[in-house]
């Protein structure tokens, strides 16, 4: 399994309604993160679960889905994090 499908596979718990994940890793070649083998990702995610909460929250609630993906095959992750009635 890739690492998007790894992500999509975690982030299911959070119950998506949509979901984009692009690998933008060929844009870092060189950079110090790619040579620990991590990738650079966007995210851009729309949940139910995200309504009422700031994005600090989104965030965090992205974060603890992803797990240990944050210290091994993600490097940095950019996050567009919606609730439904805000796209």
């Amino acid at each position: 399994m890739n690492v998007p499908e790894l992500m999509q596979e975690k982030l299911a718990t959070l119950a998506p309604e949509s979901i984009e994940i692009l690998d933008e890793s060929g844009n870092h070649v060189g950079h110090e993160g790619a040579r620990g083998g991590g990738g650079h990702y966007q995210l851009i995610m729309v949940s139910r679960q995200f309504s009422g909460k700031p994005a600090q929250f989104r965030h965090r609630m992205i974060y603890d889905a992803l797990g240990t993906m944050m210290h091994k095959e993600i490097h940095a992750l950019a996050i567009k994090a919606y609730a439904p009635d805000e796209i």
